[in-house]
């Protein structure tokens, strides 16, 4: 449980980091953008002037009047004079520009007009191209970070599966090997008791309870053994699948644990699944829920269909999930039990998932009152 704190916690200090670099970068940049402002009103107010002495005497010096003509010219902020009695004359605006709505949205969301001279009574002005992308800049900032942490976090992410994926495959591929030798020998110590016991109904007795034990042996070897390899899918009624996963969790089952599933022979639902695999994940489910319920209580199943998938419920009366809990209840290493691997619901998801191309989740889970698991698999 402690890993997933961990992570957790180093999830709000990366949160909590990004947000001040953000904060950083908005304040430093809106710094700049305010002191660009102010020099851009500084330059309308030169601009201002230079009308000025052209309008008290625009016959002096050829060289006073060219660079008078020049100030003005060198400006790129966009503005629009506007006289006494409402004639327009604009600078820096696009070829064509309907003067009329740019004053308009000037008087209504520009800054305060500088009052002028002569034909320029009133100077109209709006940013210039470079302030109004330096403005926007903290959203693009921020749309990068964004991405930059996003493209981050699904590498990490991935890194993180592919990691969980070898040591899942390595693992379970190394149990069945290192099942198959004691299985081995126990079937030739079994032939072994046959031939010479074989007279004794006692001994023939525990000795057919011991083959029954060494088939669910191999079978759990087999299980093993697919994990990492692609699994054979056949068209199984899932009515059917559920029954047997019942009938032997049924045996191992308190007897005050009451089951119920769908009868088979009553409807039926096909899909393409491993047997072994999906009564894997099924008896994984049951045995969760009998551990929920402390011996006494009820669990049961229900198939149906759902657009082009099979959804199976199981649902038991147990002590349920907290909320905070549902979305790490297939992590690998979750579990609330004390002796525990937390191994059980991690194959699972990974045996409906990967294998089968279907879903597993929690539907619903209240405290004290239980949980409802669902399988939602593809249709034959």
């Amino acid at each position: 449980m402690e890993i997933y704190q961990n992570k957790s916690r180093w999830k709000i200090y990366l949160a909590v980091a990004a947000l001040v670099i953000l904060a950083i970068s908005v304040m430093y940049t809106n710094f700049i953008a305010a002191k660009l402002a102010d020099g851009e009103r500084d330059k309308v107010e030169l601009y201002v002037m230079a009308m000025k002495i052209l309008a008290v005497d625009t016959l002096n010096v050829n060289d006073q009047v060219g660079t008078e003509f020049a100030i003005i010219n060198s400006s790129t902020i966009p503005v629009i004079a506007v006289d006494e009695v409402g004639n327009m004359e604009a600078n820096n605006f696009p070829e064509g520009a309907d003067l009329e709505k740019e004053l308009a949205w000037l008087k209504s969301n520009g800054a305060p007009p500088i009052e002028g001279h002569g034909y320029a009574s009133l100077l109209y002005y709006k940013n210039t191209r470079l302030l109004t992308l330096l403005q926007y800049f903290p959203l693009i900032q921020v749309m990068l970070l964004l991405g930059f942490i996003g493209v981050g976090y699904l590498a990490f992410s991935s890194a993180r599966r592919s990691e969980q994926n070898r040591v899942w495959v390595g693992m379970a591929k190394e149990t069945a090997h290192q099942l198959g030798t004691p299985i081995s020998a126990i079937i030739a110590w079994l032939e072994h008791l046959k031939l010479a016991k074989g007279s004794d109904d006692e001994t023939m007795e525990i000795v057919k309870e011991l083959e029954n034990d060494v088939e669910r042996l191999n079978l759990v070897a087999d299980r093993f053994s697919k994990i990492g390899s692609e699994p054979k899918l056949d068209a199984i009624n899932l009515v059917e699948e559920l029954e047997k996963c019942k009938i032997y969790m049924q045996k191992r089952a308190p007897k005050r644990v009451e089951f119920d599933f769908p009868n088979t022979g009553e409807s039926e639902f096909i899909g393409k699944i491993n047997p072994p695999l999906f009564d894997w994940v099924v008896e994984n489910l049951l045995r969760n829920a009998l551990d929920a319920m402390n011996g006494t209580g009820k669990i049961s199943a229900k198939i149906y269909e759902e657009s082009d998938h099979i959804a199976i419920d199981i649902t038991d009366t147990g002590k349920g999930i907290p909320s905070n809990k549902l979305k790490t209840v297939f992590e690998p290493g979750f579990t609330t039990k004390k002796r525990g691997w937390g191994l059980g619901l991690s194959l699972a998801k990974r045996i409906i998932e990967s294998y089968h191309s279907g879903k597993i989740f929690v539907k619903s889970s209240i405290l004290n009152e239980g949980t409802t698991f669902t399988i939602k698999l593809p249709k034959a």
